[in-house]
């Protein structure tokens, strides 16, 4: 598959902290097709997380085209953006952002219940998703009655559940340890190859081993550009 699904041409961030400027993002080009998995990796404040955020449509560029399977995010209207967030982009958040007072099949469903799926065939969806990541025998749970691993991985069900074409994952792994982390890889891959696009924050180079390609940031700005992915085998243990 060559079909772009997510564009940066030439993005800026920049945030006023004061009486100065901060700049997030500093000129930023890449793309991401479907079928191909990219980790963004790089020091604490280079821009990681400003440039999910606006890959995700919840923050905008100030300057440059950020563009989703060619609609440029730019151009929509507040409730033209949410329903492309809710219908075609899966977001894990790294403060996971679960909703208190549901378990974890209701998170799960709810953007589907959103997208006007009637709640049988959203939870039927959901329950699928948590069998995915490992834990659908927590579906009655609600988020208070889970380890942190097991909240992390409701939140990357919620991100894979439906037809998302685009998934962007703000390091998934960080309250798992190794073994469910490289489970929720696996997962993140499969979803991937079926023909989604990823994107994968994350500052663990075995976890990076697992994409396409990875793009180092420093400063705000794409230094360097890494590929192809290393073999599964290696990344399983099967090699040293």
């Amino acid at each position: 598959m060559n079909d772009v699904v997510l564009r940066f041409a030439d993005v800026s961030r920049t945030f006023r902290s004061g009486d100065d400027d901060v700049q997030a993002l500093d000129a930023v080009g890449f793309e991401v097709r479907a079928g191909e998995l990219v980790a963004i990796m790089g020091p604490s404040g280079s821009g990681k997380s400003t440039l999910l955020a606006i890959a995700g449509g919840l923050d905008l560029p100030t300057s440059g085209v950020v563009s989703v399977e060619g609609i440029a995010l730019g151009g929509l209207t507040a409730t033209e953006l949410a329903r492309l967030r809710r219908d075609r982009i899966g977001y894990v958040f790294q403060n996971l952002n679960l909703v208190a007072d549901l378990t974890a099949a209701e998170n799960v469903a709810l953007p589907r219940e959103l997208a006007g799926l009637s709640a049988r065939v959203a939870r039927r969806e959901a329950l699928a998703a948590l069998a995915e990541v490992g834990i659908a025998h927590l579906a009655h749970r609600f988020p208070d009655q889970m380890s942190g691993g097991q909240q992390q991985r409701v939140a990357i069900a919620r991100a894979l559940i439906g037809e998302r074409r685009l998934v962007l994952a703000d390091e998934p792994t960080g309250a798992l340890d190794s073994r469910t982390g490289e489970a929720v890889l696996e997962v993140l891959r499969s979803r991937v190859d079926g023909g989604a696009a990823g994107v994968l924050v994350t500052h663990e180079p075995r976890y990076a081993g697992w994409a396409d390609r990875t793009i180092f940031l420093r400063d705000g700005r794409l230094i360097d550009t890494t590929g192809p992915r290393v073999p599964v085998e290696h990344l399983l243990g099967g090699a040293s």
